[in-house]
């Protein structure tokens, strides 16, 4: 404890801190705030300044944010963080008569607290800069603003019943039992309740109070979309043709407390926004595109092109950094007004302070204007997006330049060099080169950068594609997290609005070309169609179709599938199991047949000197092509299928980098088979039409889990070498037989870095389970495959099977050959066998596995956690789960183990998945949010399995 007489004299802070007093004040609340709640109560014990910086409301203001769920505010933020927490009881009297010390000065803690406190009542600010306009015609909009500046419009909304209805009491009353969405800087998602909302607004004093951002108050509340309605200005959305639950996030209700507000950003996918204001005021800044604000840095990852804005609180931004700004540096600005609708454009830097407490309603939206640059911003790589946000900042090496007479600017802002020139992003860094085609290094923009020259920046469209990494393949390339919409999504927006707006052709066809190279792709199709004298692909079959990972063309009444997920070595083992499958079915004259595809070619489309040609290939050998550009050393050599199943694996399991990637691109053209996608006709059935479906997947499935796996003996050698040289082994091969090395080794991969692999699912698994996985899990993941010794000592092992990998809601196909509604209860397994009720698509994924693995995606995206439906799979698919060389000896050396379990077996692949399975699981069982043990998840979701399980155990004996 500090000195008394030390503290009298005005040392107070050195005596109660001691070494640590060298440190800043910022730096030791950022250091407190990194202690979890426990020791938080311990180190306020410490001394007299240590109590006042760890009871500091912004502390636990943050530990409360780091739980999400249902927040109640109980009128301070250390209280309602430890009821939050469970740390006291609701009786509790945490709080004793606050403790005063003399002689201790915080400048840093009187900003805070002066930010907690100031009034906004003076701040409005309004000199004309951004253009009030009564009323605009659709055609003076576009010619005048959409894409150009912003602009405040009156009028809009004066018909809308939310210009009376949404007061703050109004709302209170007829919702206030209503959950709603909170922003605030934490990764969980957080709601309050209306009324316990305003409570909170009413008592807080937050330097940067929460504030309601809910992009689903639609669903929360659907009487207030009945409210207001879309301004004819904006009604034009090509988001608007995607399913409402596939589309990004569009509308917004925002409520807020004076000094809240929205901090530096440009809104999603480079869209454009209209936000009316319903009551209240707000202040507005805004930047045109590529002008990064005073106080604000930008990071483009050089991996994904994901960005990241470093940037204060709008508060503190007006606070701290507006006032030190030269003139020619500042804002456009405005305060708008009850009634008004401020509209923003594509790629405008903009920031919000709320004056007092607002209500308004927002949208972001895609149009003719800003079409080609939200597609520009779906593509992947990183210096265009850097460059669409940041400018040439964005550029390695180059700073802002002189932006005079450009025509999209203010020209108040035209100034030869900028105070902020020093500003760097992380992709203007020297980046490394690398053997991987598809990674991004500075020397692929040298001839970019010698064409600039003294270039100012632009945000017209064919400025901005110049940053575009041209050789980087847009369908086997990683998109940014952060993009609008996920790859598949956005092929399948693009092919409906090609479908559907005939008119716009050109437009669409620009922003494809951008997007997913759509011109690239399209001149391979052409040669393949004149290849194999197959029609020519008419203007409506120009796109790709279906949300695959691959280039699909539907002509006429052919499909062709274009390999280039993964780089041309995986597309090659693609290419060749799915041939070794195809083989196998008519081989063995399985039933499965009439249920895929039937192939009428396959081969390799190569481009050189300008010229496509094309190599056909059946799968048996290696043509010369492939030994030219793309040597291979496969110990499978000597079979059939050479870059079949079995070199797939060795594939996958290889160390080694994947070769240069070579103009090679595989391909295999089906007969077009009959019926619909399941995932879009899903809504128009009937449940019974829905277990006929399940009956028929049941019967097929058991067709594909049964299938002879190609002789693996002369892998065996070549499998034990890859696993041996693979770094930090840490499991005994030895005892895994050969077909499972590739497996097991994978999933102890995962096991290894289980915490790391499951937070990236951004907040979609609760925290508490994350710490539990680990222990969950088994220590050695051989006994998933249940390797163990029967009473004899003998060997005892599963056998396993070949696996789709992906059978999904978009995977099949329905063609209703039996009267809708008709029970398959009265259809014999004959019958479902011969009745071509179902096709099953997309075998490039095979695989050999646990045939489990397949039921993940059936009930998680095909049956949507349906029990009814997975029991009816079930009774038609009728082979035990645990099949080996004796199942009796098989259940009979389980008993009594976990790993008898299908459930728990099904529950660690899921835990183990490399897509976000547990997304979906705890997107469909909303209460399992709050489970606190995974035994918990594994009953309810997976729980079915061991009754039938018991059921296929007691058929054995």
């Amino acid at each position: 404890m500090e000195d008394a007489a030390a503290a009298g004299n005005g040392g107070r802070r050195e005596a109660a801190l001691g070494g640590l007093a060298v440190l800043p004040d910022e730096v030791l609340c950022a250091v407190v705030d990194l202690l979890p709640p426990t020791d938080i109560g311990r180190l306020a014990c410490v001394s007299s300044v240590m109590y006042i910086l760890c009871n500091e409301e912004p502390l636990w203001m943050s530990k409360c944010l780091s739980v999400g769920g249902l927040l109640v505010y109980r009128g301070a933020w250390k209280k309602t963080a430890l009821s939050r927490l469970n740390l006291c009881s609701e009786n509790d009297e945490i709080y004793q008569k606050p403790r005063h010390f003399d002689g201790f000065n915080s400048s840093h803690l009187y900003r805070r607290w002066y930010r907690c406190f100031t009034t906004l009542s003076g701040f409005s600010f309004d000199n004309g800069q951004v253009e009030r306009k009564d009323d605009l015609s659709l055609d003076q909009f576009r010619s005048q603003y959409d894409g150009k500046s912003p602009v405040l419009l009156a009028n809009l909304a004066e018909t809308w019943p939310a210009r009376t209805k949404w007061t703050l009491q109004q709302l209170t009353h007829d919702y206030g039992e209503v959950p709603f969405r909170i922003s605030q800087r934490s990764p969980q998602k957080i709601k309050m309740k209306l009324k316990d909302y305003v409570s909170y607004m009413e008592l807080q004093h937050d330097e940067d109070p929460l504030y309601i951002f809910d992009d689903k108050f639609g669903e929360a509340a659907p009487a207030l979309l009945e409210d207001y309605s879309v301004p004819h200005l904006f009604q034009e959305d090509f988001f608007d043709i995607m399913d409402y639950d596939q589309r990004p996030a569009f509308r917004w209700l925002i409520i807020g407390p004076e000094r809240s507000g929205a901090s530096w950003h440009v809104d999603p996918g480079l869209t454009s926004a209209w936000n009316t204001l319903l009551c209240g005021r707000k202040r507005w800044a805004l930047y045109p595109p590529g002008r990064v604000p005073g106080g604000v840095t930008v990071h483009v990852s050089d991996e994904d092109g994901d960005v990241d804005i470093e940037t204060p609180t709008s508060l503190q931004w007006w606070l701290d950094i507006y006032p030190h700004l030269a003139e020619h540096e500042k804002p456009l600005e405005c305060t708008q007004l009850p009634g008004e609708t401020i509209f923003v454009p594509s790629g405008w830097w903009h920031c919000v302070l709320n004056l007092e407490m607002t209500v308004a309603v927002t949208q972001n939206f895609v149009n003719q204007s800003n079409f080609e640059h939200v597609c520009l911003d779906m593509a992947p790589g990183y210096c265009h997006k850097g460059v669409c946000r940041a400018g040439l900042l964005a550029v390695p090496g180059k700073s802002i330049r002189d932006i005079e007479n450009h025509p999209r600017v203010i020209n108040r802002w035209n100034h030869s060099d900028m105070t902020r020139k020093e500003k760097r992003l992380k992709s203007s860094e020297p980046v490394r080169t690398s053997n991987n085609a598809n990674q991004c290094s500075a020397f692929e923009f040298s001839d970019v950068h010698e064409s600039l020259g003294n270039q100012i920046f632009s945000y017209d469209i064919d400025f901005l594609s110049q940053f575009l990494e041209k050789d980087k393949d847009h369908y086997s390339s990683v998109w940014s997290p952060t993009n609008s919409i996920g790859q598949r999504e956005a092929r399948e927006w693009l092919r409906r609005l090609w479908v559907s707006k005939p008119e716009l052709r050109e437009l669409i066809w620009k922003g494809a070309c951008l997007a997913i190279n759509v011109d690239k792709w399209y001149s391979c199709l052409e040669k393949i169609s004149a290849c194999h004298s197959l029609p020519r692909p008419s203007e409506d079959e120009k796109l790709p179709v279906g949300t695959g990972s691959n280039p699909v063309f539907i002509v006429s009444d052919n499909v062709i599938k274009i390999y280039a997920e993964g780089g041309l070595g995986y597309s090659i083992h693609g290419l060749g199991t799915e041939l070794e499958f195809y083989d196998l079915l008519r081989n063995l004259g399985s039933p499965l047949i009439n249920h895929i595809p039937e192939i009428i070619a396959s081969g390799f489309l190569v481009y050189q000197h300008g010229v496509y040609r094309t190599v056909p290939w059946d799968g048996k050998g290696i043509p010369d092509v492939l030994a030219k550009h793309y040597p291979l050393e496969v110990s499978s050599a000597n079979s059939c299928f050479p870059l079949g199943l079995w070199s797939k694996q060795l594939f996958v399991m290889s160390t080694s980098t994947d070769a240069p990637d070579k103009p090679i691109w595989p391909y295999m053209v089906t007969r077009k088979c009959k019926g619909d996608i399941f995932a879009r006709i899903r809504d128009t059935m009937s449940k019974i039409d829905v277990l006929n479906l399940a009956s028929s997947l049941g019967a097929q499935m058991r067709n594909i889990h049964q299938l002879p796996l190609p002789h693996v003996e002369h892998v065996s050698k070549s499998v034990n070498d890859n696993i041996k040289a693979k770094e930090n082994s840490i499991f005994n091969v030895a005892h895994v037989p050969p077909e499972w090395k590739q497996v097991v080794s994978t999933l102890d991969g995962r096991k290894k870095n289980i915490k790391k692999h499951l937070s990236n699912w951004a907040g979609s698994v609760p925290q508490v389970l994350i710490e539990k996985a680990e222990e969950y899990l088994p220590d050695d993941m051989s006994f998933l495959i249940k390797f163990v010794k029967d009473d004899d000592g003998n060997s005892v092992y599963v056998v396993p099977s070949w696996i789709h990998s992906d059978i999904m809601d978009d995977n099949i196909l329905i063609e209703k050959t039996i009267e809708a509604g008709t029970s398959t209860d009265c259809i014999t397994e004959k019958d479902l066998n011969k009745m071509d009720a179902i096709h099953i698509i997309d075998f490039s994924d095979l695989s050999i596995g646990d045939p489990i693995c397949d039921l993940i995606p059936l009930h998680l995206d095909i049956f949507r956690g349906d029990i009814d439906l997975l029991r009816k799979f079930l009774r038609s698919y009728q082979l035990p789960f645990l099949r080996g060389e004796s199942n009796n000896d098989i259940y009979k050396s389980l008993r009594n183990s976990k790993f008898s379990r299908a459930s728990y077996r099904a529950m660690c692949y899921c835990i183990l998945h490399e897509d976000n399975v547990l997304g979906a699981i705890f997107s469909l069982w909303k209460e399992l949010r709050t489970a606190t043990s995974w035994e918990d998840v594994e009953h309810t979701v997976w729980g079915e399995l061991n009754q039938y399980q018991q059921s296929c155990a007691a058929s054995a004996k």
